[in-house]
């Protein structure tokens, strides 16, 4: 049985969203979250007790960085190739 979703539900979404649907648009998002749901009960009605969660293809291991200090550049290090002046009128201030 296709699921059914109430023009109010989907109003109600969509202030969520913060979106502004015509009343076209709400026709039309009914039908489609209603295809969704559809498909979500479908996955549920399945057995999937014994299968792994597949949300990486790939195994995840070390994607982030360690988080070692390190130093980081002198200032006049870091300004050394910095023009005095820019067009339009923006400058890099000299100290000193």
């Amino acid at each position: 049985m296709p699921a059914v979703i109430e023009a109010e539900v989907v109003r109600h979404v969509a202030r969520l969203a913060r979106l502004g649907l015509g009343e076209d648009e709400a026709e039309r998002m009914r039908g489609e979250l209603s295809v969704i749901l559809d498909y979500v009960a479908e996955i549920q009605a399945l057995d999937l007790h014994d299968v792994p969660p597949t949300t990486h293809v790939v195994e995840v291991k070390n994607v982030l960085r360690s988080d070692d200090p390190a130093p980081s550049l002198s200032r006049d290090d870091a300004l050394r190739e910095a023009p005095d002046v820019i067009a339009g009128g923006f400058g890099v201030p000299r100290i000193g």
